[in-house]
């Protein structure tokens, strides 16, 4: 069995990337680090997409997660803000499988559910039940793109073992034989 176990949780952007990582030891969780990439400064999208790529790389070579926890993007009714943010949530899948680190995706809804008990909570409720749920004194960012970041990993936690209507790929091969439609 082990011991400890490592969760890195991405809320993947194109203005911001929110990410947290939380320590779950016997049961119990613990925060490490909540934090958010910036990249509304960068000039265009591939730039942005560069920077992801290397900060969840960079995550996964400094805490050596044992599994990665994404948001999956919603269906909006601007289309080319879809695409760029499923450019995001790839960018940062793609570091992950690099590293051979499993992930899983969560749909926003699921994550609040899971957070607040309220799949249509907002953003400054499952902020304020994570700071409960991880005895934080003060919420320790003012984005709630971060906080988003750490709920996704609060959410495969409590998700563990029981996990339905996600998406969950061990490396390529298992991406690959589970969205068949994307291979060319």
């Amino acid at each position: 069995m082990i011991s400890e176990k490592i969760i890195l949780g991405i809320d993947p952007g194109t203005a911001v990337m929110g990410f947290g990582l939380i320590s779950v030891k016997k049961g119990k969780m613990e925060m490490i680090s909540i934090h958010e990439l910036i990249l509304k400064k960068y000039p265009n999208h591939e730039t942005k997409l560069k920077y992801i790529f290397e900060k969840t790389l960079a995550l996964i070579d400094e805490y050596h997660p044992d599994e990665v926890a994404l948001e999956a993007p919603f269906f909006g009714k601007n289309v080319q803000s879809m695409l760029k943010l499923g450019r995001a949530q790839g960018v940062a899948m793609a570091a992950s499988l690099y590293r051979n680190i499993p992930i899983t995706e969560y749909s926003p809804k699921k994550i609040k559910m899971a957070i607040t008990g309220n799949g249509n909570a907002s953003k400054e409720q499952v902020a304020g039940m994570l700071q409960n749920l991880l005895k934080l004194k003060e919420f320790p960012t003012k984005y709630l793109d971060a906080s988003d970041g750490l709920a996704v990993a609060v959410c495969h936690h409590f998700n563990s073992g029981t996990i339905t209507d996600t998406k969950s790929y061990s490396g390529w091969d298992s991406f690959l034989k589970q969205n068949p439609d994307r291979l060319k």
